[in-house]
Protein backbone atom coordinates (compact mmCIF):
# COMPACT_ATOMS: atom_id res chain seq x y z
CA UNK A 1 0.00 0.00 0.00
CA UNK A 2 1.21 3.50 -0.85
CA UNK A 3 0.11 6.11 1.68
CA UNK A 4 0.21 9.81 0.91
CA UNK A 5 -0.79 13.24 2.11
CA UNK A 6 -2.58 15.33 -0.52
CA UNK A 7 -4.70 18.41 -0.99
CA UNK A 8 -7.39 19.44 -3.45
CA UNK A 9 -8.60 22.90 -4.40
CA UNK A 10 -9.48 23.71 -0.80
CA UNK A 11 -5.83 23.37 0.21
CA UNK A 12 -6.60 21.16 3.20
CA UNK A 13 -4.04 18.38 3.75
CA UNK A 14 -5.61 14.96 4.14
CA UNK A 15 -4.31 11.38 4.27
CA UNK A 16 -4.87 9.04 1.39
CA UNK A 17 -3.97 5.89 -0.48
CA UNK A 18 -2.38 6.01 -3.91
CA UNK A 19 -3.47 3.27 -6.31
CA UNK A 20 -1.97 3.73 -9.79
CA UNK A 21 -3.46 7.06 -10.97
CA UNK A 22 -6.19 7.22 -8.31
CA UNK A 23 -6.09 8.83 -4.86
CA UNK A 24 -8.44 7.53 -2.16
CA UNK A 25 -9.27 9.93 0.69
CA UNK A 26 -8.93 8.37 4.17
CA UNK A 27 -10.16 11.36 6.14
CA UNK A 28 -13.78 10.12 6.22
CA UNK A 29 -12.57 7.13 8.25
CA UNK A 30 -11.61 9.46 11.09
CA UNK A 31 -7.90 9.81 10.31
CA UNK A 32 -6.81 13.41 10.72
CA UNK A 33 -3.42 12.88 9.10
CA UNK A 34 -1.01 10.13 8.11
CA UNK A 35 0.58 10.11 11.55
CA UNK A 36 -2.76 9.01 12.98
CA UNK A 37 -2.87 6.19 10.42
CA UNK A 38 0.57 4.99 11.51
CA UNK A 39 -0.28 5.29 15.20
CA UNK A 40 -3.43 3.18 14.72
CA UNK A 41 -1.23 0.11 14.29
CA UNK A 42 -3.18 -1.47 11.41
CA UNK A 43 -3.36 -0.64 7.73
CA UNK A 44 -6.49 1.27 6.76
CA UNK A 45 -9.13 0.03 4.35
CA UNK A 46 -8.76 1.73 0.97
CA UNK A 47 -12.24 3.23 1.19
CA UNK A 48 -13.22 6.83 0.62
CA UNK A 49 -13.82 9.52 -1.96
CA UNK A 50 -11.66 9.04 -5.05
CA UNK A 51 -9.74 11.62 -7.06
CA UNK A 52 -7.66 11.43 -10.20
CA UNK A 53 -3.98 11.80 -9.33
CA UNK A 54 -3.58 14.74 -11.70
CA UNK A 55 -6.41 16.57 -9.90
CA UNK A 56 -4.64 16.69 -6.50
CA UNK A 57 -1.38 18.03 -5.12
CA UNK A 58 0.91 15.57 -3.37
CA UNK A 59 2.47 16.91 -0.18
CA UNK A 60 5.14 15.44 2.06
CA UNK A 61 3.53 12.14 3.09
CA UNK A 62 4.46 12.69 6.74
CA UNK A 63 4.85 16.44 7.35
CA UNK A 64 4.76 16.10 11.15
CA UNK A 65 6.95 13.17 12.21
CA UNK A 66 8.00 13.17 15.86
CA UNK A 67 11.63 13.28 14.65
CA UNK A 68 13.74 12.92 11.52
CA UNK A 69 16.96 11.09 12.37
CA UNK A 70 19.73 11.44 9.80
CA UNK A 71 22.54 8.91 9.56
CA UNK A 72 25.85 10.19 8.27
CA UNK A 73 28.65 8.37 6.44
CA UNK A 74 26.67 5.13 6.20
CA UNK A 75 28.07 4.06 2.81
CA UNK A 76 31.78 3.22 2.89
CA UNK A 77 32.62 5.00 -0.38
CA UNK A 78 30.73 8.11 0.72
CA UNK A 79 32.78 8.30 3.93
CA UNK A 80 35.96 7.95 1.85
CA UNK A 81 34.95 10.64 -0.65
CA UNK A 82 34.08 12.96 2.26
CA UNK A 83 37.57 12.51 3.70
CA UNK A 84 36.18 11.07 6.93
CA UNK A 85 36.87 7.96 8.95
CA UNK A 86 34.72 4.88 8.35
CA UNK A 87 32.35 5.00 11.36
CA UNK A 88 32.40 2.27 13.98
CA UNK A 89 29.17 3.62 15.52
CA UNK A 90 26.25 5.19 13.62
CA UNK A 91 26.72 8.93 13.08
CA UNK A 92 23.38 10.50 14.05
CA UNK A 93 22.04 14.01 13.57
CA UNK A 94 18.55 15.53 13.35
CA UNK A 95 16.76 17.40 10.62
CA UNK A 96 14.20 19.88 11.97
CA UNK A 97 10.58 19.43 10.89
CA UNK A 98 10.55 22.99 9.54
CA UNK A 99 12.82 21.75 6.73
CA UNK A 100 10.26 19.24 5.38
CA UNK A 101 8.68 19.72 1.95
CA UNK A 102 6.98 17.36 -0.45
CA UNK A 103 7.45 16.20 -4.04
CA UNK A 104 7.83 18.92 -6.69
CA UNK A 105 8.24 21.61 -4.01
CA UNK A 106 11.19 23.95 -4.65
CA UNK A 107 14.40 23.55 -2.69
CA UNK A 108 15.49 27.08 -1.84
CA UNK A 109 19.20 27.93 -1.78
CA UNK A 110 19.76 30.24 1.21
CA UNK A 111 21.76 33.41 0.66
CA UNK A 112 24.07 32.59 3.59
CA UNK A 113 25.37 29.33 2.12
CA UNK A 114 27.41 28.88 -1.05
CA UNK A 115 27.86 25.10 -0.78
CA UNK A 116 24.47 23.37 -0.89
CA UNK A 117 24.63 19.65 -1.64
CA UNK A 118 22.23 16.84 -2.59
CA UNK A 119 21.96 13.45 -0.83
CA UNK A 120 19.65 10.66 -2.00
CA UNK A 121 18.52 8.42 0.87
CA UNK A 122 16.20 5.53 1.68
CA UNK A 123 14.17 6.43 4.77
CA UNK A 124 12.50 4.10 7.26
CA UNK A 125 9.22 5.06 8.94
CA UNK A 126 8.70 3.57 12.40
CA UNK A 127 5.33 1.98 13.12
CA UNK A 128 5.29 0.41 16.56
CA UNK A 129 7.50 2.39 18.91
CA UNK A 130 9.80 0.93 21.49
CA UNK A 131 12.79 1.32 23.78
CA UNK A 132 15.91 -0.83 23.56
CA UNK A 133 14.68 -2.84 20.60
CA UNK A 134 16.98 -5.78 19.76
CA UNK A 135 18.17 -5.95 16.16
CA UNK A 136 16.51 -9.35 15.83
CA UNK A 137 13.10 -7.75 16.45
CA UNK A 138 13.71 -4.42 14.74
CA UNK A 139 11.92 -5.08 11.45
CA UNK A 140 8.65 -5.66 13.33
CA UNK A 141 8.82 -1.96 14.19
CA UNK A 142 9.04 -0.76 10.57
CA UNK A 143 5.84 0.67 9.14
CA UNK A 144 7.22 1.46 5.72
CA UNK A 145 9.73 3.25 3.53
CA UNK A 146 10.02 6.54 1.70
CA UNK A 147 12.62 8.75 0.02
CA UNK A 148 14.46 11.64 1.68
CA UNK A 149 16.75 14.13 -0.02
CA UNK A 150 19.10 15.14 2.81
CA UNK A 151 19.92 18.54 1.34
CA UNK A 152 22.92 19.97 3.19
CA UNK A 153 24.63 23.36 3.40
CA UNK A 154 28.16 21.98 3.68
CA UNK A 155 29.80 25.27 4.70
CA UNK A 156 27.34 25.60 7.60
CA UNK A 157 27.36 21.87 8.45
CA UNK A 158 31.14 21.53 8.62
CA UNK A 159 31.79 24.82 10.42
CA UNK A 160 31.16 22.95 13.69
CA UNK A 161 31.06 19.35 14.89
CA UNK A 162 27.25 19.50 15.11
CA UNK A 163 25.48 18.94 11.78
CA UNK A 164 21.80 19.65 12.52
CA UNK A 165 21.73 23.35 11.62
CA UNK A 166 23.48 22.92 8.28
CA UNK A 167 20.87 20.33 7.33
CA UNK A 168 17.76 22.15 8.53
CA UNK A 169 17.24 25.24 6.39
CA UNK A 170 13.65 25.53 5.14
CA UNK A 171 13.01 23.10 2.23
CA UNK A 172 16.15 21.02 3.02
CA UNK A 173 14.17 17.83 3.68
CA UNK A 174 12.12 16.79 0.64
CA UNK A 175 10.18 13.60 1.44
CA UNK A 176 7.95 11.41 -0.68
CA UNK A 177 6.09 10.94 -2.82
CA UNK A 178 4.52 8.22 -0.63
CA UNK A 179 5.21 5.85 2.22
CA UNK A 180 5.32 2.31 0.85
CA UNK A 181 4.24 -0.11 3.57
CA UNK A 182 6.75 -2.70 4.74
CA UNK A 183 4.81 -5.65 3.32
CA UNK A 184 5.48 -4.32 -0.20
CA UNK A 185 9.27 -4.60 0.08
CA UNK A 186 10.72 -8.02 0.84
CA UNK A 187 14.27 -6.81 1.49
CA UNK A 188 15.04 -3.09 1.90
CA UNK A 189 18.75 -3.92 1.71
CA UNK A 190 18.55 -4.80 -2.00
CA UNK A 191 17.21 -1.60 -3.53
CA UNK A 192 18.82 0.41 -6.34
CA UNK A 193 19.15 4.11 -5.46
CA UNK A 194 19.88 6.81 -8.03
CA UNK A 195 20.02 10.61 -8.07
CA UNK A 196 19.97 12.64 -11.26
CA UNK A 197 20.24 16.36 -11.79
CA UNK A 198 18.68 17.45 -15.08
CA UNK A 199 19.03 13.88 -16.29
CA UNK A 200 22.72 13.44 -15.38
CA UNK A 201 23.34 10.49 -13.03
CA UNK A 202 25.37 11.68 -10.02
CA UNK A 203 24.59 8.95 -7.47
CA UNK A 204 24.04 5.31 -8.41
CA UNK A 205 24.26 2.57 -5.78
CA UNK A 206 22.30 -0.08 -3.90
CA UNK A 207 21.20 -0.23 -0.28
CA UNK A 208 23.18 -3.48 0.15
CA UNK A 209 26.17 -1.13 0.55
CA UNK A 210 24.90 0.32 3.86
CA UNK A 211 27.47 0.01 6.64
CA UNK A 212 24.79 -0.14 9.34
CA UNK A 213 21.62 -1.86 8.13
CA UNK A 214 18.14 -1.00 9.29
CA UNK A 215 18.04 -3.46 12.25
CA UNK A 216 21.35 -2.11 13.56
CA UNK A 217 20.14 1.50 13.25
CA UNK A 218 16.89 0.77 15.07
CA UNK A 219 18.73 -1.10 17.80
CA UNK A 220 21.24 1.74 18.26
CA UNK A 221 18.77 4.63 18.23
CA UNK A 222 16.30 2.88 20.53
CA UNK A 223 19.09 2.04 22.98
CA UNK A 224 19.32 5.78 23.67
CA UNK A 225 15.84 7.19 23.08
CA UNK A 226 12.48 5.42 22.78
CA UNK A 227 11.36 5.37 19.16
CA UNK A 228 7.87 6.68 18.46
CA UNK A 229 5.31 5.87 15.75
CA UNK A 230 6.09 8.08 12.77
CA UNK A 231 9.77 8.62 13.53
CA UNK A 232 11.77 8.77 10.29
CA UNK A 233 15.25 7.31 10.00
CA UNK A 234 17.03 8.50 6.86
CA UNK A 235 19.62 5.77 6.40
CA UNK A 236 22.44 7.68 4.71
CA UNK A 237 23.56 8.58 1.21
CA UNK A 238 25.76 6.70 -1.25
CA UNK A 239 28.83 8.19 -2.98
CA UNK A 240 28.57 10.82 -5.66
CA UNK A 241 27.61 13.88 -3.61
CA UNK A 242 28.93 17.29 -4.56
CA UNK A 243 31.26 17.41 -1.56
CA UNK A 244 33.15 14.37 -2.82
CA UNK A 245 33.64 15.52 -6.42
CA UNK A 246 36.63 17.25 -8.01
CA UNK A 247 35.85 20.03 -8.56
CA UNK A 248 33.13 20.13 -5.93
CA UNK A 249 29.65 20.31 -7.36
CA UNK A 250 27.08 22.45 -5.54
CA UNK A 251 23.41 22.92 -6.36
CA UNK A 252 22.51 25.79 -8.68
CA UNK A 253 19.22 27.61 -9.35
CA UNK A 254 17.00 26.21 -12.10
CA UNK A 255 18.26 22.64 -11.74
CA UNK A 256 15.97 19.72 -10.94
CA UNK A 257 16.95 16.87 -8.62
CA UNK A 258 15.32 13.49 -9.13
CA UNK A 259 15.79 10.52 -6.80
CA UNK A 260 14.60 7.05 -7.73
CA UNK A 261 14.63 4.06 -5.38
CA UNK A 262 13.52 0.67 -6.62
CA UNK A 263 10.03 -0.27 -5.35
CA UNK A 264 9.81 2.96 -3.30
CA UNK A 265 9.23 5.60 -5.95
CA UNK A 266 10.56 8.76 -7.55
CA UNK A 267 11.01 12.11 -5.80
CA UNK A 268 11.68 15.23 -7.84
CA UNK A 269 12.35 18.79 -6.67
CA UNK A 270 13.43 21.93 -8.54
CA UNK A 271 16.13 24.20 -7.14
CA UNK A 272 15.58 27.96 -6.81
CA UNK A 273 17.49 30.88 -5.34
CA UNK A 274 16.28 32.62 -2.19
Amino acid sequence: MKLITFSTNDGRPRPGVLEEQTVIDLSAQGYIDLLSVIAAGTLPAANGEKYALDAVRLLAPLPNPPRVFGIGLNYRDHAIESGMKIPETPVVFLKLNSSIVGPDAPVVLPHNSKEVDYEAELAVVIGMGGYRIPAAEAMRHVFGYTIVNDVSARDIQLATSQWTMGKSFPTFCPIGPSIVTADEIADPHKLDITLRIDGEVLQDSNTRELIFGIPALIEYLSSITPLEPGDIISTGTPPGVGLGRTPRRWLKPNETMTIEIDKVGLLSNPVVAE
